[in-house]
């Protein structure tokens, strides 16, 4: 898959999406589930709350697969860019489904190709992938809670290239990334085992 896309950034202007009733409902689902993960994270995992999530992003995932056959990738121009980057918050929580994550990952890069999506969304949705299959990540932007705090979560070789692929599409260095996002964690010490769906979108 080419990642070929130094330059690229969005091409469309900021318009009324063409189709606002799907991007309200991408909102909405990407929304609720924000705010559950988020509130898990402030307490000690419950396996019924944990399933709960997990069930919602089940039923996302089959939602967004039902959008993107009827519409294709929810880009700018479809949802606007609050409702482009809810379909992305979805797919990158897709987890319990890989074919509709992997699908995702596809028609969101040919968007990218068409200037209706983010490069740099997307390279965390490839990462997604990639780390889901037990492959590893290419742009390092998966992490994992450990002992220690975050901690990246394996990368391709050569490592040394990592910030240059970040780079490649639109993001910081790795190690400015994982200082940011130990102390947006530190900042807030209720984060304090954090279940993994708070690291998705990590940089």
């Amino acid at each position: 898959m080419s990642t070929d896309h130094t330059s690229q950034t969005l091409s469309v202007t900021s318009t009324a999406p063409t189709h606002p009733y799907l991007a309200r409902e991408l909102v909405d689902r990407a929304t609720r589930a924000d705010e559950h993960w988020a509130r898990l994270a402030r307490m000690q995992p419950v396996d019924q709350l944990v399933g709960a999530g997990r069930h919602m992003d089940h039923v996302n995932a089959a939602f967004l697969a039902r959008a993107v056959a009827d519409y294709g990738w929810p880009g700018v121009p479809l949802t606007g860019e609050e409702g482009a980057r809810a379909a992305w918050r979805l797919a990158l929580r897709a987890d319990t489904r890989a074919d509709i994550q992997r699908l995702a990952s596809r028609l969101m890069h040919e968007a990218v190709d068409r200037g209706t999506a983010s490069l740099r969304q997307w390279a965390h949705l490839y990462d997604r992938c990639l780390v889901n299959a037990d492959l590893p990540q290419l742009y390092g932007t998966q992490y994992r809670l450990g002992p220690d705090g975050p901690q990246r979560q394996r990368v391709s070789n050569p490592v040394s290239d990592l910030d240059a692929r970040r780079a490649a599409v639109g993001l910081p260095p790795a190690g400015l990334a994982l200082r940011r996002l130990r102390d947006r964690l530190s900042a807030d010490p209720s984060f304090h085992g954090a279940t993994p769906a708070v690291l998705v979108d990590a940089a």
